[in-house]
């Protein structure tokens, strides 16, 4: 893989600045958060969940973000489950996203898990390309009701 020009780090978002520096590119994905709520959800999701939310910073800024959590499912056994994982519109296709699941997936093996599983809406055709490219498998269909 090509280092994207200008990679500094992938971080763990651990600070207010660090998380509230990453809601931009979080926010193309999740385009319903609420600015000003982000740093207490992610700190809540971490306190009741292990929700972590990692970063690749490039030449000073934010460029990919993804949110996960390790955990245990009957199904899967020892599991990192992405929640989030997106890269700024503008900075697609230069290595950030595919460094990001690299480290995802040294990520999920230095923890122990035995997979590493993801949803990805129906309509996010070009992230499916990129799942696919990365040999990621479609292993099942993912159903909701809304119950509020």
């Amino acid at each position: 893989m090509m280092k994207p020009r200008g990679m500094t780090a992938i971080n763990l978002a651990q600070s207010e600045d660090q998380i509230r520096r990453c809601f931009p590119v979080m926010a193309e994905l999740r385009p319903h958060l609420v600015e000003r709520e982000f740093v207490e959800r992610i700190r809540r999701q971490h306190r009741e969940s292990g929700y972590q939310l990692a970063f690749v910073e490039a030449s000073g800024a934010v460029r990919s973000v993804a949110g996960f959590r390790i955990a245990e499912f009957l199904a899967w056994g020892r599991t990192l489950y992405v929640d989030d994982l997106v890269t700024a519109s503008a900075e697609r296709s230069r290595g950030h996203g595919q460094a990001l699941l690299d480290w995802l997936v040294a990520r999920a093996k230095a923890d122990g898990c035995a997979e590493l599983h993801l949803d990805s809406g129906v309509q996010r055709f070009d992230a499916h390309r990129f799942y696919l490219r990365h040999r990621m498998s479609i292993t099942a269909h993912h159903f909701s009701l809304i119950v509020s």
